[in-house]
């Protein structure tokens, strides 16, 4: 069984609320990830009792569930108190690599964070996001994983109306997100402000020198990230502050979306009216969250207006870094391995063609390392002559620009069949988007752009 360490719930009780999941009806296990479950040790449960576990109707030894208490703000409304209202944190184990993991249920009742709501899922989003959250892993993209999906036997109502009830089991480094040191510096608890500083650099940055180590840290991480999202056209949908990972991995994936048609400005999540969230925003955005993390983190030092200073000039850092990751990830994309600032003009050529013209951001990379001919016939010039200087850039190509991602049109469909009992093509797009980089005839659909009356123009938060 798994080795259970939880150090989170050895922090002072006012950063959560200690509860048990609200057992369900008939729970039965419809995914679950062997892989992972091998490094977390899971792998002896039977389908029967993780069907059990996983629904949270039964805790395991060494599990002491708990509802996580944060903050955030919300398409830039701040508000004071948030946390996990429809998610229990079941404990942490570490894994065969000896790293520290936590393990979450999503869907599994409602918590004293819950705001009214019922603290439950429906299979829909649960299925979205184990699909995406596993896809981007493949893709190599820092993430939290999909362990585990349970129907519950029971129904729960949404706009659409009665929805069969689900439970995700996410994996994390950790469920800190910058809405945890938030709610804290709102309440002026400068105390417990400092140790949950102590326990996040103790945790996922031992190497950090105090807050602003932490901050630095931080930003580096959400740098990388954020370019390796653009990289591959994902648009997160709600980078909110309580969405923002401490660890550096893409978390909570409600309205989610990768691009069929390229454009900067698009954007998917129904909610996002302003376009605040949209593609080419989430470089500000990004920078925008840090800048309230530290807003956060400067309450515990001594002296704020020399730390208002400091925060600025690693904020300031965090700017050339994404513009570096963005530079490196879109460089090894048209085949140039180590990018310098005057390749950002042939990038950026592409793109503007690219986004002219609609076309499709992963067909038109992956044409490009399969050798078709892509863009305007001045930019192949240029471009030839620039990837002549490189070795083996088809190569290079063809390991960062999938033929499979996990389309909107196709999860709809996936979706749609699961709720008639059909997990076929759940299963298909599992197998597809395990390998995305290697051609597989038997899913050549799956690689396929929509047609017009596939395209799905909107995607919807799992609440």
């Amino acid at each position: 069984m798994p080795d259970f360490d939880n150090s989170y719930a050895r922090l002072p009780s006012v950063f959560y609320t200690k509860l048990a999941p609200t057992p369900v009806k008939a729970p039965q296990l419809v995914a679950f990830n062997d892989g992972l479950a091998a490094e977390l040790g899971f792998a002896q449960l039977s389908p029967e009792q993780c069907a059990q576990v996983f629904a949270g109707n039964e805790i395991l030894g060494g599990m002491q569930p708990l509802a996580q208490l944060y903050a955030g703000h919300q398409f830039g409304n701040f508000v004071p108190q948030l946390g996990d209202g429809r998610a229990h944190l079941l404990g942490e184990v570490i894994d065969s690599a000896g790293l520290r993991r936590d393990i979450q249920l999503k869907g599994s009742g409602p918590t004293p964070y819950s705001r009214r709501g019922d603290g439950r899922a429906w299979l829909g989003p649960v299925l979205r996001e184990y699909i995406v959250s596993e896809a981007m892993h493949a893709l190599g993209v820092p993430t939290t994983r999909a362990l585990a999906a349970v129907t519950t036997g029971e129904k729960i109502y949404r706009e659409q109306g009665a929805l069969p009830g689900a439970v995700l089991t996410r994996i994390a480094s950790s469920h800190i997100r910058v809405g945890t040191f938030q709610v804290f510096a709102a309440r002026g608890d400068v105390e417990n402000l400092k140790i949950l500083t102590d326990y996040a650099i103790q945790r996922h940055y031992p190497d950090a020198d105090g807050p602003l180590g932490l901050l630095r840290a931080v930003c580096a991480a959400q740098a990388e990230l954020i370019a390796a999202w653009m990289s591959f056209g994902f648009i997160h949908g709600v980078m909110n502050t309580d969405n923002c990972s401490i660890a550096g991995e893409t978390i909570d994936y409600g309205p989610c979306a990768f691009m069929d048609a390229f454009h900067p400005g698009r954007v998917f999540s129904s909610i996002d009216h302003g376009g605040r969230y949209a593609f080419g925003n989430q470089p500000r955005i990004a920078l925008w969250n840090m800048v309230q993390f530290a807003n956060a983190l400067i309450h515990q030092m001594p002296e704020p207006s020399q730390a208002v200073k400091d925060a600025n000039e690693i904020i300031d850092v965090m700017s050339g870094q994404i513009q570096a990751a963005w530079l490196r990830r879109f460089g090894q994309k048209i085949g140039i391995h180590n990018a310098e600032p005057d390749d950002f003009d042939l990038i950026e050529a592409l793109l503007t063609w690219m986004s002219e013209t609609q076309a499709d951001f992963t067909k038109t990379f992956r044409a490009l390392a399969d050798g078709a001919a892509i863009g305007p016939s001045d930019w192949q010039v240029r471009w030839s002559a620039r990837v002549a200087q490189e070795a083996d850039p088809e190569t290079l190509m063809q390991s960062v620009n999938p033929a499979y991602i996990p389309r909107n049109h196709r999860v709809e469909e996936m979706i749609t069949a699961a709720l008639r009992g059909d997990y076929h093509p759940f299963a298909a797009l599992q197998d597809a988007l395990a390998t995305p980089f290697t051609a597989q005839p038997d899913y050549a659909h799956l690689a396929a752009a929509p047609n017009e009356d596939e395209i799905v123009p909107a995607t919807f938060c799992g609440t």
